[in-house]
C-alpha cells in the first residue's frame, strides 16, 4: 500500500517537473472541446426529420397564397382543374401539381396614337390607334378605351382554351374588327356629326361578339370612343363646309328677321284698318239704334218740349218771331227781333 502511494506521488512529481523545467520548452496549447453528435439515439433521428422537412418547405414550397382579385388554376400533371381556386392558402404536391395565378381585376386597353402609346401601367396596356378606311377609302384613326376583366367563374376554361395571352386573342381582335366594320360604312366628313351613333354601334358590337364566345371568357366594363382623328385634307374640307353653313345660317336668320319685321308692319297696318272699320261699324250700329229709337210718339214729345221752350221765350221777348217747319215737325225756328232792332239802331 505504501509503495503504491509512493509511485503515485512520484508520477505526479515527474509530470509537474517536466512541464516546468527547461526554459526553452513551450507550454502545450489547450485542446478544443469535443462535440458529441450522438444525442441519444432516437432524438437525433427526430431532429434530422424536422430539419429536412423545413428544408423541403423552403425549396419545394408546397403551398401557394392567392390574393383578392386573383384566381388560381391548379394543374396536375399538366391537366387543368375545371374549378378555379379562390383567394386563400392552398397546398399542392410538389413536382406533380402546380398553381398558376391569374388576375381577375379590371384591366384597361388604350388604343392611342403618338407618344401616348409608350405609356404603361399596372393593369393597363396601350396599343396603336385603330386605322380604318372610310366608305371612300380615306384613312381614319380611331382612339378607344376598353375596360374589361377576366370572368372568374370560367377562368380555368379560358386559360385552357386561349392560354395566358387570352387578351391578345379575344379583346384586341374583336375591338379592331368591330371598329373597322362600323366606321367603314361612313364618310370621313360625317364621322364627327355621327359620333354618338358610332360610339353606340361600336360598344354594342364588341359586347355581342365577346358574349357569343364559349363560356363568356371576359366581362366588359365600359367602351369609350375618345377621339376620331381625320386626315388633314378632310379637316380642311369640313372647316370650309362649316364656314359656308354658318354663312347660310346667317343669311337665313337675316331673311327670317326681315320677314318678322314685314309681318309686324302688316299686323300694325291691319290693326289700324281694323280699328277704323270697327269704329265705322260702331257708328253705323249707333245710328241704326238711334234711327230705330225715333218713333212718332218720341218726336211728338220732343216737339212739345221745344214748343214749351218757345213759349217761355215769348214771355220775355214779345218781338220774337217763330217759324214753323212744314208739317209742324220739330224743331221750330225762332228769331229774337229785339236783338235785331238793337243792332240796326246801333249801326245808324
Amino acid at each position: 500500500m505504501a509503495s503504491d502511494m509512493n509511485d503515485y506521488f512520484n508520477k505526479k512529481k515527474n509530470q509537474s517537473g517536466g512541464s516546468s523545467s527547461g526554459g526553452n520548452s513551450s507550454p502545450k496549447a489547450p485542446r478544443p472541446p469535443k462535440i458529441d453528435f450522438n444525442f441519444g439515439g432516437g432524438k437525433s433521428v427526430i431532429l434530422y426529420v424536422i430539419v429536412g422537412f423545413l428544408l423541403l418547405l423552403v425549396i419545394a414550397k408546397p403551398f401557394v397564397i392567392i390574393n383578392e382579385g386573383e384566381r388560381g388554376i391548379l394543374s396536375t400533371n399538366g391537366k387543368y382543374q375545371e374549378q378555379a381556386l379562390l383567394p386563400g392558402l392552398h397546398f399542392i404536391i410538389p413536382v406533380i401539381q402546380r398553381i398558376f395565378v391569374v388576375d381577375t381585376k379590371v384591366r384597361i386597353i388604350n388604343y392611342a396614337s403618338g407618344l401616348e402609346k409608350n405609356a404603361q401601367d399596372e393593369g393597363m396596356s396601350t396599343k396603336q390607334a385603330i386605322t380604318v378606311l372610310d366608305r371612300r377609302g380615306l384613312p381614319v384613326s380611331i382612339e378607344l378605351t376598353v375596360q374589361y376583366r377576366l370572368n372568374a367563374q370560367y377562368a380555368a376554361q379560358t386559360i385552357s382554351n386561349w392560354g395566358f395571352s387570352w387578351e391578345d386573342k379575344i379583346i384586341n381582335p374583336v375591338v379592331r374588327d368591330v371598329v373597322r366594320n362600323v366606321v367603314g360604312n361612313y364618310d370621313a366628313e360625317s364621322l364627327p356629326n355621327e359620333r354618338n351613333t358610332i360610339a353606340t354601334k361600336i360598344e354594342d358590337g364588341i359586347r355581342d361578339n365577346v358574349k357569343a364566345l364559349p363560356n363568356s371568357p371576359a366581362i366588359l366594363q365600359s367602351i369609350q370612343l375618345r377621339e376620331i382623328v381625320l386626315p388633314e385634307q378632310v379637316k380642311v374640307q369640313i372647316e370650309r363646309v362649316q364656314v359656308a353653313r354658318q354663312e347660310v345660317q346667317k343669311a337665313e336668320q337675316e331673311v327670317a328677321r326681315a320677314k318678322q319685321e314685314a309681318l309686324k308692319r302688316a299686323v300694325d297696318a291691319q290693326g289700324k284698318a281694323n280699328a277704323v272699320t270697327i269704329e265705322a261699324e260702331a257708328n253705323a250700329k249707333a245710328n241704326l239704334l238711334i234711327s230705330k229709337s225715333l218713333t212718332h210718339q218720341l218726336l211728338q214729345l220732343e216737339q212739345i218740349k221745344v214748343q214749351g221752350g218757345f213759349n217761355d221765350a215769348l214771355k220775355e221777348n214779345k218781338d220774337a218771331k217763330i217759324f214753323l217747319t212744314p208739317g209742324g215737325s220739330t224743331p221750330n225756328i225762332w228769331v229774337d227781333m229785339k236783338d235785331t232792332k238793337e243792332k240796326m239802331t246801333s249801326t245808324k
